[in-house]
């Protein structure tokens, strides 16, 4: 069994690889501050930044769960979710409410991908 972790610390792996799966960590916006629409794209980037790291795309995504401080912005969510995923490729998702790390933080995604094969 080989189980490969990639920029980890004491609490967590960024990434950790499995049988041909990728883990992804809980990612959040760039810049707290700012409006949902905004924090979705940030967080979306290093989600595409993270997934092309370990070797997979948006294509290949297996599962997302997203966490909103309030489902007062699930519609602008996913706006910004519906133009990022790919047309025929949306992964099975859940979406909850949920208790933020921090107060200005209004999205936070896990996602879980398949390995592209090289």
């Amino acid at each position: 069994m080989n189980i490969e972790r990639l920029e980890t610390k004491q609490r967590m792996s960024r990434i950790v690889k499995h049988n041909g799966v990728i883990y992804l960590c809980g990612q959040v916006c760039a810049d707290a501050t700012k409006d949902i629409t905004h924090q979705t794209q940030t967080m979306l980037d290093k989600v595409d930044s993270l997934l092309m790291q370990a070797g997979s795309d948006r294509k290949h995504m297996l599962s997302a769960t997203i966490y909103l401080k309030t489902m007062d912005d699930f519609a602008k969510m996913n706006e910004v979710w519906d133009n990022w995923v790919p047309e025929g490729f949306a992964p099975a998702r859940a979406c909850v409410t949920a208790d933020m790390a921090r107060d200005a933080l209004l999205v936070e995604i896990s996602v879980v991908a398949a390995e592209i094969a090289q």
